[in-house]
């Protein structure tokens, strides 16, 4: 019995199968850094707002999120870490999200080093 190429059950969402290895995967978030502020947007079609939390941690954001669907049995989760390599101003970070999309805006504080090392590249 060979496996399917295309799993539809959400048990085999997550596998790794030798086909797949080496295979682009598209990102569902984009994140950039603008006007002396990162801008981080990330597709989460199905969740509403108050289902999704934010919390910013010593240059860390979590961004956590539980749906669960009563009627079909069903429980979707997100979750991801964002490390940023600046400092950003904690106290004006906001966050939209509207038609399946989260939009997270943190400013760098002013006059900020970007932290870590450079690392050359040889060819």
């Amino acid at each position: 019995m060979a496996l399917p190429m295309s799993p539809s059950s959400t048990w085999m969402q997550n596998l790794e199968f030798p086909s797949r290895l080496f295979e682009t995967v598209s990102s569902d978030y984009e994140l950039y850094e603008e006007d002396d502020e990162f801008v981080l947007t990330i597709d989460m079609p199905g969740f509403e707002a108050d289902e999704i939390d934010l919390a910013w941690d010593d240059g860390v954001l979590n961004v956590a999120a539980e749906h669960v669907d009563e009627q079909r049995g069903q429980k979707k989760t997100y979750h991801r870490r964002f490390r940023f390599p600046r400092d950003v101003d904690e106290d004006a970070i906001a966050a939209t999200y509207t038609n399946g999309v989260l939009e997270v805006t943190l400013p760098v504080v002013e006059d900020t080093e970007v932290r870590g090392k450079s690392i050359p590249v040889e060819s």
